[in-house]
């Protein structure tokens, strides 16, 4: 999987979202400041073609309408406007048809500026993206690719807003708990995946293990002009990628695994691999 998976385009001559605080909106008033904002907002700097392409297939999406804009188009954000999720939808869409046993989690995890109004109009457009593809909540353990391929299933969307209950293609966001670290120390967010990982709920929901650094104010103001791939992601990524080469999949071990800058390591590569742990175990057992 991608953090932020949608922030490899973030519009500079866009009003600053309403994911952030007040000062900084202020602050952007500045040209520069916008500038800055795009070094520490950029997480990806690959589509979702080429994420897909990559052997990418959960996305982490947060969202927001557009004060002040007539109308109820809806966003990707991150600190600056992003692409419009119609327009990634579609791009996504594109890659399914072309690969009918492809299967994608795309996690609405966070939504700015939204009243229900927004929401219907974004799950509308969800499901006239992927129409049929869409698979209805089910029990998690069912959700098998084998399942998947004899419904012609190829996506399952969650949606962190009461809103779900209206709809079977809308799983409930409490189905994919992502525990996040908040740290810049390699250490502590290592330490924190393995603590996570041993409390993870045995059945019943999938589980993102969220190998990624987050930047605190100081950090941003002694690496201004670097930003974010600079200060934090290049000199500790080959450490994260060490810990995804160690670990397990299946019950209590890993499942989904997120990261900033996915193409900077063989790091979709590397989380695949596992799974062929998981065919040691099964002709073992054979």
């Amino acid at each position: 999987g991608s953090h932020d998976s949608f922030s490899y385009w973030v519009d500079e001559k866009s009003p600053v979202g309403p994911d952030q605080a007040t000062a900084i909106k202020r602050l952007a008033r500045i040209s520069l400041v916008k500038k800055i904002m795009k070094k520490w907002s950029v997480t990806q700097n690959l589509t979702f073609k080429e994420q897909l392409e990559g052997g990418i297939r959960y996305f982490d999406l947060r969202v927001s309408s557009k004060p002040g804009e007539i109308g109820q188009e809806i966003y990707f954000i991150h600190g600056l406007f992003g692409i419009k999720v119609w327009d990634g939808l579609k791009e996504i869409n594109t890659f399914l048809e072309q690969h009918p046993k492809e299967v994608v989690f795309l996690d609405f995890n966070h939504f700015y500026a939204m009243d229900d109004n927004h929401h219907y109009f974004l799950i509308s457009r969800i499901r006239s993206a992927f129409g049929s593809k869409l698979c209805s909540v089910e029990c998690v353990e069912y959700v098998t690719l084998q399942y998947m391929w004899e419904k012609k299933h190829q996506v399952l969307i969650f949606y962190h807003y009461p809103l779900y209950q209206e709809y079977p293609f809308l799983w409930p966001g409490n189905k994919m708990p992502a525990p996040w670290a908040n740290t810049t120390n390699v250490h502590k967010l290592l330490q924190f995946l393995e603590t996570t990982l041993e409390e993870r709920s045995r059945y019943g929901t999938f589980h993102v293990s969220q190998a990624i650094l987050t930047p605190r104010v100081k950090t941003i103001a002694r690496h201004l002009i670097r930003g974010l791939k600079n200060t934090l992601v290049h000199r500790n990524l080959p450490m994260i990628l060490n810990w995804v080469k160690a670990q397990k999949p299946g019950v209590m071990g890993v499942n989904i695994i997120t990261s900033d800058f996915v193409e900077l390591v063989d790091f979709a590569a590397t989380v695949i691999a596992l799974n062929d742990l998981l065919l040691e175990e099964d002709e073992s057992a054979t």
